[in-house]
């Protein structure tokens, strides 16, 4: 039996070649196309605000002068009560968020990419009010990150760019 997982391993490349699968970061990647190539619109509140940082990690920073894409991106986020107790005090609370994005080449206007991702994040509120506060302003940060991370993923897979 072992040799079969050998084998399985030995031929996983050839699997992946045949699927048409590509490294993001290689020679030809949307990684390399996109990285430091696009322009993200600016932040108008805070949530905006560190998912416009984490963009920017991820795609490079660029000069607006020097860029060839637009990003534009939209989050909305709202907040809902999760654990409620019998006395009905809000024990933890759930943000969910959402982000709509459109990519865009600068020169023609034409829209190559859009959409919107969705996820969430949680926090507890049974400490004190500075626990809270510090428990949300975390979560928040952390869904940018998340929403961020899925954006990113959602233009590396569906992009056919020239690098």
């Amino acid at each position: 039996m072992w040799w079969f997982n050998r084998r399985a391993l030995l031929m996983l490349p050839l699997a992946l070649a045949a699927c048409g699968f590509q490294p993001v970061y290689g020679p030809g990647g949307a990684g390399s196309a996109l990285y430091g190539k696009v322009e993200v619109s600016a932040p108008d509140d805070v949530d905006s605000y560190w998912l416009v940082q984490n963009l920017e990690q991820t795609l490079g920073r660029s000069a607006a002068a020097g860029t060839d894409y637009k990003l534009d991106v939209k989050v909305t986020t709202t907040s809902q009560g999760q654990a409620i107790t019998a006395s009905n005090e809000t024990t933890r609370y759930a943000i969910v968020g959402t982000a709509t994005y459109k990519l865009s080449d600068k020169d023609s206007g034409a829209v190559l990419a859009s959409g919107e991702v969705e996820s969430f994040t949680g926090y507890s509120a049974t400490g004190s009010t500075v626990d809270t506060l510090a428990g949300e302003r975390d979560a928040r940060q952390r869904l940018m990150t998340i929403l961020s991370d899925m954006l990113t993923t959602k233009l590396y897979s569906t992009l056919d760019l020239p690098a």
